[in-house]
């Protein structure tokens, strides 16, 4: 009897034991936080960063639109054996695309001229023009710019046998100047301090200058004297004298103040990082 209740005992225990350890159901597993990606946006060195909202269309469009020169060497120039665009303000919107969409050549190049470049600006056209384009205090009511990327001097092209060797030698002579460039107006300036009298041809390009300054039909050629290098032929020659500053600088629409604030700090950054540096040798400009 009494190893009966033992027995019964025993299984009791048993039965308690297996309920303790399988009973109270299931528990459930722990819950586990996901990771949260803090990688950068798609896009070039500029993503994840809170971008402004002209800024940011332009990466929605996914290129970026230039206005450049075509016929400036080493600036801004349509290569006719390749038909590609090349010049220093070329790589200089190409590292802006990089630097924003990741790509440089996500870049949309549209020619422009000393006429055509403003109102391409103001009719939404482009986006900057980055065009050898001098900073006034009178363009400055019309246009955003940034801080100057180079600064050069005016110059003139004439021919080595012509005997003009100074501007005083121009005196009485024909000057071909770009239709709407501030050229004209500093030669003038210069002129009256100079006690000459000159007189000026006006061309829409500055191929159709170089072709009249061969032709005879003008005595001196005269734009930036940076310009005036991409038409030095072994006829001719550019003055050692120059005059008057002219700073060139980015330039977008008077309302995208946004833009216009983004970019000049992009210009800051290629000066800051060499990049601009690199650049103008590359161009043979430094």
């Amino acid at each position: 009897m009494k190893m009966k209740k033992l027995i019964s005992i025993l299984l009791a225990a048993l039965i308690l034991f297996a309920l303790a350890a399988c009973g109270g159901g299931e528990k459930k597993p722990a819950e586990t936080q996901q990771p949260t990606s803090t990688a950068p946006a798609q896009g070039g060195e500029t993503g994840g960063k809170d971008l402004p909202a002209q800024v940011q269309a332009i990466v929605n469009r996914g290129v970026l639109r230039v206005g450049v020169k075509v016929d400036v060497p080493k600036f801004g120039f349509q290569n006719p054996d390749t038909g590609e665009m090349e010049g220093l303000e070329v790589d200089i919107a190409k590292e802006f695309a990089k630097r924003v969409l990741g790509d440089e050549n996500k870049v949309n190049f549209t020619g422009v001229t000393a006429q055509t470049r403003g109102p391409l600006l103001d009719n939404d056209e482009v986006d900057m023009i980055i065009a050898t384009f001098t900073i006034t205090e009178e363009r400055k009511k019309s246009f955003n710019f940034t801080d100057p990327y180079y600064t050069d001097a005016i110059g003139f092209l004439v021919k080595k046998d012509s005997g003009i060797n100074t501007m005083k030698d121009l005196d009485g002579k024909t000057i071909g100047v770009a239709q709407s460039a501030t050229t004209k107006d500093a030669i003038i300036e210069k002129a009256t301090e100079l006690g000459i009298t000159v007189n000026f041809a006006e061309y829409a390009s500055y191929p159709e200058i170089n072709a009249a300054l061969m032709a005879g039909r003008v005595d001196a050629f005269s734009v930036d004297k940076s310009i005036l290098m991409g038409y030095v032929s072994d006829s001719t020659m550019i003055l050692e004298e120059g005059f008057k500053p002219q700073e060139y600088g980015i330039a977008t629409k008077f309302d995208n103040k946004d833009l216009a604030a983004f970019v000049n700090d992009f210009v800051a950054e290629l000066k800051a990082d060499g990049t601009m540096d690199a650049l103008m040798e590359k161009w043979g400009l430094k």
